[in-house]
């Protein structure tokens, strides 16, 4: 477990928060790992309905910890044993609502994650964004299936290819998210819609979900996308980017092809 991530359970509604304000809530494996424990908690235990993600300080989630994503994935020849892809496979089986808050920063992962919830409450100045292709990297999380599908084709492929963010007024126009309010708003309201989920039929709302998601075919999607973003990470592409990165510089893919 890891103390940065912080679960409570109350009245039938799990709240996971992201603790790590200080960097922005980016994740860790570990942060992976104790998020998967929750997320596989909320389908399994009858206590609990529905499930929140919100992040503490001023972000929700600035994506992975790039520093601890190259260490570990560089250890690896398996992407899908990184503890990433249990956290994705237990949100494509989730059978109960998800809800997040969303303040600040929504990077990589704190966008796709919203992808599996299905009530997302934004602040009207955060910041969305999957620089994926920025970091020469693909999409994860069943992403490039579920964006274009939530916001057509052309937004996708800018979200993606441009890697620049889209505020959270956009994002409630573009069907991203339910609501989008002042930041000290998001969190009252995200309990607010989690409360009134958790007071319908249990029963009836996991079936209903159930028929809107094909769990398999999103697990399977995932997969195919951790072995392009496995072979990704070791591209001269990638390795340029992450040095890029750690030099606070643009990149240069003038000699890539």
């Amino acid at each position: 477990m890891t103390e940065h991530i912080k679960t409570e359970l109350a009245g039938g509604v799990l709240t996971v928060t992201l603790a790590r304000p200080e960097k922005k809530n980016a994740i860790t494996q570990a942060m992976y790992a104790a998020l998967s424990d929750a997320t596989e908690r909320a389908r399994t235990d009858d206590t609990v309905r529905v499930l929140v993600f919100q992040g503490e300080g001023d972000s929700f989630s600035a994506g992975n910890d790039i520093a601890d994503f190259i260490a570990i994935g560089s250890q690896t020849n398996e992407p899908l044993d990184m503890s990433v892809f249990r956290f994705l496979k237990a949100l494509a089986e989730l059978d109960k609502p998800a809800v997040a808050a969303v303040r600040g920063r929504a990077v990589g992962i704190g966008l796709t994650l919203l992808l599996h919830c299905d009530m997302v409450v934004v602040a009207e100045d955060a910041l969305l964004s999957a620089p994926f292709i920025n970091l020469a990297l693909a999409p994860e999380a069943a992403s490039s299936f579920l964006l274009p599908q939530a916001l057509g084709h052309q937004r996708a492929f800018e979200i993606f290819a441009l890697g620049e963010p889209i505020d959270g007024r956009t994002a409630q126009a573009w069907g991203l998210a339910n609501r989008a309010v002042a930041a000290d708003q998001v969190e009252a309201l995200a309990a607010e819609l989690a409360a009134k989920l958790a007071a319908r039929a249990p029963n009836s709302i996991r079936k209903t979900k159930g028929l809107m998601r094909d769990a398999e075919r999103l697990w399977a999607l995932m997969q195919r996308e951790g072995e392009a973003f496995g072979s990704q990470m070791k591209s001269p592409e990638a390795m340029e980017a992450f040095m890029a990165f750690t030099q606070r510089r643009a990149p240069d893919f003038s000699k890539a092809g």
